[in-house]
């Protein structure tokens, strides 16, 4: 069974002052996510990342097209009983301790009191707030917050989460517990659908990627595929090399960096690769190393987004083809 599917969505917000023209914020998105898989949703501001997660939870209204959430519509409320959600920009009562937020959202899932006890303390523990449990909000620090924010996401136990930014105002250590908690949940079976811009975090957690830009989805697939896709460059390193292999050599490559008395060599063509290192060795060069130069979910991300308006985004791999 699917954990999330979204098919056609768009949404179209009204602008101007006699809010006569439509600006189109999404626009025909459609998403397949499947049970226990950790999707990473992203795309620079703007992109439509908020407002899916809106639609999704009926913040927000679609122009047209649906989406399910765990096989069921998303006018069907009785979902949210197996779900959680965290916002990008969480807000509580700020006179309430975590310990009470937690306690209270509970009770609104109907968790009886000795399971919600349990539930509280150890939820306290992952997020690394127990020693501030019973500290009002309003003296958080945001990130302190944004964990306050997971852990209530996580209260009723959900079989799919969606976390709008998680790591949004976390420190290096937060942002480190907050990736083991993804992981952990992955072991648990747990689907995890998280929108970010930190790609370092996308490359680490996810299954899946897509990316949103101008409301259009620009790429879709498994992450290592897409970056398997993406070797096309091998570097070789050579040291302190006489000039004559350098000019021996130069017919077979892109690029010559020299960086003190180490030389790289960038070689495009594969078939070039076995023909400049025979050439070197004949030569008696010094052999540093020579590693394929993998496509980075960075280098992805900018050559999609960083396209122009109207033009068609390059090639990816489609969430079907899986």
């Amino acid at each position: 069974m699917l954990a999330l599917e979204t098919i056609k969505l768009t949404k179209d917000y009204k602008v101007g002052f006699w809010k006569t023209r439509s600006n189109r914020v999404l626009d025909s998105l459609d998403l397949q996510v499947q049970t226990g898989e950790v999707f990473g949703l992203l795309g620079p501001n703007g992109a439509g990342k908020t407002t899916t997660l809106k639609i999704l939870f009926r913040l927000a209204f679609p122009t047209s097209g649906t989406a399910r959430i765990l096989g069921r519509d998303l006018d069907d409320i009785t979902v949210h009983q197996r779900i959680g959600y965290l916002p990008e920009n969480p807000y509580f009562y700020e006179h309430l301790t975590p310990e009470e937020l937690l306690n209270y959202v509970g009770r609104l899932f109907a968790i009886g009191k000795d399971d919600l006890r349990r539930r509280v303390n150890q939820l306290l523990e992952r997020v690394g707030l127990a020693e501030s449990r019973r500290v009002p909000l309003r003296k958080f620090s945001k990130g302190m917050v944004q964990r306050v924010g997971i852990a209530q996401a996580l209260i009723n136990d959900p079989d799919a989460v969606f976390l709008d930014e998680p790591m949004s105002g976390l420190d290096p250590l937060g942002r480190h517990e907050v990736r083991d908690l993804v992981l952990q949940l992955r072991e648990e079976k747990k689907t995890v659908f998280f929108s970010t811009h930190i790609l370092s975090d996308a490359e680490m957690l996810c299954d899946l990627v897509a990316i949103l830009n101008r409301g259009r989805l620009q790429g879709c697939g498994e992450l290592r595929e897409i970056l398997r896709l993406g070797v096309s460059t091998t570097e070789l390193v050579l040291e302190k090399p006489a000039e004559g292999i350098l000019g021996v050599l130069r017919p077979y490559v892109v690029s010559v960096i020299r960086t003190g008395e180490r030389v790289r060599l960038e070689i495009h063509e594969e078939t070039s690769v076995a023909k400049v290192l025979a050439l070197a060795l004949r030569h008696k060069a010094k052999i540093v190393s020579l590693n394929p130069v993998k496509m980075s979910l960075e280098d992805y991300f900018l050559a999609h987004v960083s396209s122009v308006e109207g033009e068609e985004p390059a090639p990816a791999v489609a969430a079907g083809d899986r």
